[in-house]
């Protein structure tokens, strides 16, 4: 059994990753600004190996309370996620991913605690040249577009991750997430918005061509891959890139989402111009492929859950939990 904290654990990935831990054995702390209260699914005050502590990351006292001597490993998966956020409040993303990462580290530093940081093919930026490897160049847009402060904060994050494993010597590993998705979800991402508006009887938004391509990769093999990177003393030192290696037009997404949720009136999508909507604030990806065949060949991960089966199962949990419903969207864009 090892000691282990979650930073961000009652979000989306991170309540799924405890999930994991708590049921093969571990200890589990989760330090989050909040408990999630609405679902019954993810009561882990009932199991007696579990323990919260509620705080922010950026507020190094409060970390310190979870953070403690005896801590094995902390997975950092606290921060400032969703494309809204990137361009309503960029210095709270800033300020959550960079400040609240060095916490970390400088805590797991002082305790020797083994460091999974949990990163996003966001890094990559609009790299043109796709699938990425780990080491691919990031290519990002101008300071002025907001859109890029999410992926800047990573990437600044990162940096702080691999400095302190060079000077100090910490054990730390980065796993890259690739637009992960399933049950829980907040319905401001493509798959988890598109079921969201189609369960409740509204017409799903499909964003200008709708040939804007990514990997979807089910929240149950994403944490399988973290957990492959948190046990493997070859991942020290290293970053991996999580995600399904297979290429999904959000058009594709959306149709099969409709055609697998099968509601009376629900038939297509609402076209939408981001130009239109969002100004020069955004700026699209076209393309967003990982290469990883690094954790397949390393760590042994592999994808089990294709898209279609993915989205089956988030349906089905959807429309099991009908608060999730009742909850309002955001426009969906990841």
């Amino acid at each position: 059994m090892s000691n282990v904290v979650v930073t961000g654990g009652y979000g989306f990935i991170g309540s799924h990753l405890v999930t994991a831990l708590l049921e093969r054995g571990d200890s589990v702390t989760i330090f989050d600004f909040a408990k999630n209260t609405r679902d019954s699914s993810i009561d882990f005050d009932q199991h007696p190996n579990f323990r919260f502590v509620q705080g922010d990351v950026t507020d190094l006292p409060a970390l310190e309370k979870a953070l403690t001597p005896g801590v094995d490993t902390v997975f950092h998966l606290a921060a400032v996620v969703g494309v809204e956020n990137y361009m309503n409040d960029p210095l709270q993303v800033l300020d959550v991913n960079v400040i609240g990462t060095r916490n970390v580290l400088e805590l797991s530093q002082r305790h020797g605690t083994r460091v999974v940081f949990a990163s996003t093919s966001e890094v990559f930026g609009k790299n043109p040249n796709p699938p990425w490897a780990e080491d691919h160049d990031r290519v990002l847009g101008s300071t002025k577009t907001a859109r890029w402060s999410y992926s800047t904060s990573k990437g600044m994050a990162e940096h702080l991750v691999f400095a302190m494993h060079a000077a100090h010597g910490l054990p730390v590993t980065v796993v890259r997430y690739f637009n992960v998705y399933g049950p829980r979800q907040n319905p401001i991402f493509v798959v988890s918005q598109t079921v969201h508006r189609i369960l409740n009887g509204r017409q799903p938004l499909l964003y200008d061509s709708g040939d804007q391509t990514r990997c979807f990769t089910y929240v149950d093999d994403a944490v399988a891959g973290t957990l492959l990177a948190a046990d493997s003393d070859a991942a020290i030192g290293e970053a991996f890139n999580v995600g399904s290696m297979v290429e999904t037009t959000m058009r594709e997404a959306v149709d099969l989402a409709i055609k697998i949720a099968s509601v009376d009136g629900v038939s297509s999508a609402e076209p939408v111009d981001t130009a239109a909507r969002f100004g020069a604030r955004y700026e699209d990806i076209p393309r967003r492929i990982p290469d990883s065949t690094k954790a397949q060949r390393e760590l042994g991960w592999r994808l089990k859950v294709d898209v279609e089966e993915g989205i089956r199962r988030t349906i089905e949990w959807a429309r099991a939990n009908p608060w999730y419903l009742k909850q309002p969207a955001g426009d969906g864009k990841g």
